[in-house]
């Protein structure tokens, strides 16, 4: 039964306006929420409610459909209902100063215990500074240092006093105070005179010398012991009027954070410190400067380390935090610790660490681009790393690379709970989930997007729904009835499928725009389908000049693409060529030739290394097929070539398998081929036609190239009848099919498409293993039984070939043997 060309409505699925019940989607309340997904929402609520290690989130699916959008809404949402996770700082640890202490608050205490800090340091240089100046503590300082002198006087005197009775006394010279012999003038006793003296004179002076040098030692120990003693008690006098200033400032601050022992023991430290370097707090004598262009810095007191580095500060925050990072590179994840740059040397202290995305994070939600990720060095590993361990750890990720290593700081890990969500491809997901086992401990959670849905009526009511929205949020013209209907007839083509809608509503949202601007061009506030068929025509039109360039070289015979006529082992093949950014259809010349041998079907682009894998694959089916259909009861031979004509690239896809067949067959049985039909289809070992992608991309291409000639009613495409639902073709290729000028043929087996393009019946396999006569496998056949015929040695040949290998073999035999 001859196959019947396919109705303009079975080309084409329209939505209908009167099923859509309002003038204007100004008339739609606009609703908030994701469409179409129900799949991946069920997934992403399943993954944010569950605390559970390793439950981290992978988002994958097509780019615009709404994965960044959506999980955007979902945690603005649940995120205010959460609670508000503790603000964190840095402090100097006293005890290890690389290292410094992470101290947690209650949300917004952060800052108010960095200011107070802040306003006890300037209270601390002001009335230090004051008190050390004050004239209360200049008297109990001199009164100390009086006393000491008096007493130290007093024993001076005493012994040189003694010392002059006696005929001594104490002077000072470079290595200390000396008892010396003097005259009764007073002038010491030189060298010369003592040498004078009477032997028992001398020994007198001597011992009155040494007796009183020992009194002399005694009293410098104990003046030096003194001079301990006044130390300390001057030490003691600064620490008890330091005491006095700062006491209550530390008692105030214990009473407030005193419930925080981590601020408790800071602070016990922060007044020991503080007593230990009351230098810092005097006023001091201002150095002169190293050269005299450099004016030296005031010297201040060194009191950064009693500051407070707010990291993280929740005090603004509604909820548990959501940040979006763009730009995942390990400092911005993990943070950094700055240096500032003085004299040309680096110096840094904690409170230049700056927080990370992490930091920023913790306690709510973290989302990050896959690939941005993978692309930063060490971020995806310390990223794994900090989830695995539950904590944000600031490391100087270089200092492994370096020649050298350097002193840094080294902060104290932070506590980390945090659901990291990341968004991709399905090409990333599967690449970690299959590479990387702890990628598969970690994000346990796929929350897969569609990139079509069902188009039914509830699907149909959320476009326009999205439509009205989409017109509120950015102030876009409303759309009637027809344009709405046109802008789901657009979503059921990019799906490829009548009864599908495509969810990549990015691609939906632009042609809403650019149908917007084609209405405010006409001078119209309401968008109607001519506005969005205008939209549609431009965006083609913007896209499509290399397709018009290869029609124009089809058109004046540079590529040759014959379109009328018929011609033996030729036929016009359907591919579609895509851009990235626009795909259409491109038809191809196939020929074959076959001839008598035993080469089999020789496939040109597979010996040039110009075919896929599975275009090779389809040359091997046809094979088969051949051998199944024309050698069941005995041997088949020939030797045939397929190939694409003027092909300058790559063949990949098994959508041509039908046609190569149908060009063999008719270079095998000498029966010519329409070539105002092109096919597209695949085909399996047993003939039955198999679905192909592309098309309406392939009819349409083919279809451009006829009308740039002229339809003349003989002109069509046969196509496999299992693509009937892809079919959403544009409107020039519908009338043309209801003005009978261009048609459509669905098949089933490949039968149905040879005898379409030839006109002849394939030929049904009779009872005695023939095919009917004036069918085109009986001629196929016969012409294979000439071939198999011609290749059979003649009488004779067949001795003379086994004499010749006979003695072959024996010439063989004797230079083995020599």
């Amino acid at each position: 039964m001859p196959v019947e060309p396919l109705k303009a409505e079975e080309l084409y699925k329209c939505c209908e306006v009167d099923i859509l019940d309002f003038e204007t989607t100004a008339d739609i309340k606009p609703k908030d929420g994701t469409i179409g997904q129900e799949r991946a929402m069920r997934a992403l609520d399943f993954g944010l409610t569950l605390d559970s290690k390793g439950f981290n989130i992978f988002i994958l699916g097509e780019s615009g459909t709404g994965k960044m959008t959506t999980i955007k809404n979902l945690l603005k949402k649940r995120s205010a209902e959460e609670p508000i996770p503790d603000d964190w700082c840095y402090v100097y640890n006293f005890k290890n100063p690389d290292v410094p202490m992470s101290v947690s608050l209650e949300p917004g205490r952060a800052m108010e215990f960095q200011k107070d800090m802040d306003k006890f340091i300037k209270l601390l240089k002001e009335e230090l500074l004051k008190i050390f100046e004050s004239k209360e503590y200049e008297k109990q300082k001199n009164k100390i240092m009086e006393g000491f002198q008096q007493k130290q006087k007093d024993l001076f005197s005493e012994l040189d006093d003694e010392g002059h009775r006696r005929g001594f006394s104490i002077r000072k010279t470079v290595s200390g105070l000396l008892i010396v012999p003097v005259k009764k003038s007073g002038d010491p006793l030189s060298e010369e005179e003592f040498d004078a003296l009477e032997d028992k004179e001398k020994e007198e002076v001597e011992a009155i010398g040494k007796e009183l040098q020992e009194k002399l030692n005694d009293i410098v120990r104990n003046v030096k012991e003194e001079e301990k003693l006044v130390k300390d008690r001057l030490e003691k006098l600064e620490k008890d009027v330091a005491l006095s200033v700062v006491g209550h400032h530390i008692e105030e601050l214990d009473g407030k954070y005193g419930d925080i022992e981590r601020i408790k023991g800071y602070l016990k430290d922060v007044m020991e410190d503080i007593l230990e370097h009351l230098e810092d707090f005097k006023a001091g004598e201002e150095q002169p400067a190293a050269f005299p262009f450099m004016k030296p810095a005031k010297a201040e007191p060194a009191l950064n380390r009693y500051a407070v580095n707010v990291l993280v500060n929740n005090k603004e925050t509604e909820g548990a935090p959501c940040v979006f990072e763009s730009n995942p590179t390990y400092l911005n994840l993990f943070g950094r610790i700055e240096h500032k740059f003085q004299y040309g040397v680096a110096a840094t202290d904690f409170t230049m660490i700056k927080p990370g995305a992490l930091h920023k994070a913790n306690g709510g939600y973290l989302v990050v681009d896959a690939l941005d990720l993978l692309r930063n060095i060490l971020a995806y590993d310390a990223l794994k790393r900090s989830i695995r361990n539950g904590e944000v750890r600031m490391e100087d990720i270089w200092e492994q690379y370096r020649l050298i290593s350097t002193t840094a700081l080294r902060p104290e890990a932070i506590p980390l709970d945090i659901k990291v969500i990341l968004t991709g491809n399905p090409y990333l997901y599967y690449l970690l989930y299959n590479l990387d086992e702890e990628y598969r401990e970690l994000f346990k959670v796929k929350a897969d997007f569609d990139n079509r849905m069902e188009r039914n009526g509830a699907s149909i009511k959320k476009y326009a729904e999205f439509i009205a929205s989409k017109c509120e949020e950015e102030g876009l013209y409303h759309f009637d009835r027809s344009g709405t209907a046109k802008v789901v007839e657009y979503g059921s083509r990019l799906a490829g499928e009548q009864d599908k809608l495509s969810s990549k509503f990015s691609e939906i949202s632009d042609l809403l725009r650019e149908a917007h601007y084609w209405a405010s061009k006409n001078d119209k506030n309401v968008v109607n389908v001519e506005h969005v068929d205008k939209a549609l025509d431009e965006k083609i039109y913007r896209n499509n000049r290399i397709e018009e360039r290869l029609r124009e070289l089809m058109a004046d015979g540079t590529l040759i693409v014959d379109t009328s006529g018929e011609r033996v082992g030729q036929v016009n093949g359907l591919a579609v060529l895509s851009l990235g950014d626009y795909s259409f259809g491109k038809p191809s010349r196939i020929t074959a030739t076959t001839y008598a041998g035993k080469a089999g079907v020789v496939n040109i682009e597979r010996e040039t290394k110009m075919s896929g894998k599975i275009h090779e694959k389809a040359i091997l089916i046809i094979s088969n097929y051949l051998g199944s259909k024309y050698a069941t009861k005995k041997p088949i031979s020939l030797s045939a070539s397929i190939t694409f004509e003027q092909l300058y690239e790559m063949v990949e896809g098994d959508s041509a398998t039908c046609a190569e067949l149908y060009v063999l067959l008719s270079s095998l049985a000498g029966v010519p081929l329409k070539q105002s039909i092109a096919i597209t289809g695949s085909m399996d070992q047993h003939g039955d036609v198999q679905p192909i992608g592309g098309v309406n991309e392939k009819i349409e291409g083919f279809f451009d190239l006829c009308t740039l000639r002229g339809l003349d009613g003989l002109h069509g495409a046969i196509i496999p009848r299992k693509n009937l639902n892809n079919l959403m073709l544009k409107s020039s290729v519908v009338d043309a099919v209801k003005e009978g000028k261009f048609r459509i043929y669905p098949i089933d087996r490949m039968e149905e498409g040879i005898e379409i393009l030839t006109g002849m019946p394939a030929g049904e396999l009779q009872e005695d293993g023939t095919y009917p006569e004036d069918t085109i496998n009986y001629l196929v056949a016969k012409r294979l039984d000439e071939i198999s015929e011609a290749l059979k040695p003649k009488k004779g040949e067949k001795e003379e070939e086994e004499e010749k290998e006979e003695v072959k073999r024996t010439e063989e035999e004797k230079s083995g043997g020599k």
